[in-house]
This record gives structure tokens, C-alpha cells and sequence, in this order.
């Protein structure tokens, strides 16, 4: 199933397509790459990640998507599952739903700010 993400700005009496991404076949980029191996060579354990380790995986996926990158989450559990050392699918997962929860946590707060900055034509 593709994953869609359309940005629409409605501007009475019609709507404007301001963003479309299709994240069907997203590949990471070099700069999300680099910071796969900075998290591959952090952890120390592969078969848990401690709570230190999570929040500095979180730090990680909020500077990449504060940075303006964008990623497939797919594509990350994927590189995770053919880097080589990782051999317990339960961190994988786990970093791959952090990467998940950070990149809709910030496009929710950046969708925020977007209508915050916005004319909302109801007098105030």
C-alpha cells in the first residue's frame, strides 16, 4: 500500500495543492545514511536498547527532520535489517517506530505553526 501526504491550503473558493509527496520508494539520502551508522555504532547492546540510547536515537531523528530531511520509515527498518550487525528484530523495530513517532511529531507541530501563521478569516 502507498503512503500518501498531501498538503492542501484551502483559499476560498478553491483549494491549492501546496505539497505532494508520494512515499512509495522514498530512498534515504546520504545525510539519514550517516545517521543510521552514527545509531549503529552508538548502540552497544543490538539485542536492547537502553532509555539513554532512545533519547539520543530520538535527538537523532528530530535534528534530521528539524534539518528538513524526510524519510521512509520502511526504508529505515530495512537498511537496519541488512546493515549486518544487528541480529535481533526487537531494536529494529523499536528504532524504526522512534523514527516514525518523530517524523509525525514534528509534520503535527509544523502543520501547527503553518495554521497559526495563517489568516483565519474569523475576525480576530
Amino acid at each position: 500500500m502507498a503512503k500518501y501526504l498531501i498538503v492542501i491550503k484551502t483559499v476560498l473558493p478553491q483549494k491549492i495543492v501546496i505539497q505532494y509527496d508520494n512515499k512509495k520508494n522514498m530512498p534515504l539520502t546520504n545525510n539519514v545514511i550517516i545517521k543510521l551508522n552514527e545509531i549503529t555504532t552508538m548502540v552497544e547492546d543490538k539485542t536492547t536498547i537502553s532509555e539513554s540510547e532512545v533519547e539520543e536515537i530520538k535527538s537523532i531523528f528530530k535534528e534530521l527532520v528539524e534539518s528538513g530531511e524526510r524519510y521512509d520509515v520502511d526504508e529505515i527498518e530495512f537498511w537496519f535489517e541488512n546493515e549486518g550487525s544487528w541480529k535481533t528484530r526487537g531494536p529494529i523495530i523499536r528504532i524504526a517506530n522512534l523514527s516514525n513517532y518523530i517524523q509525525d511529531k514534528y509534520q503535527q507541530t509544523a502543520h501547527l505553526r503553518i495554521i497559526s501563521d495563517d489568516d483565519c478569516s474569523c475576525g480576530h
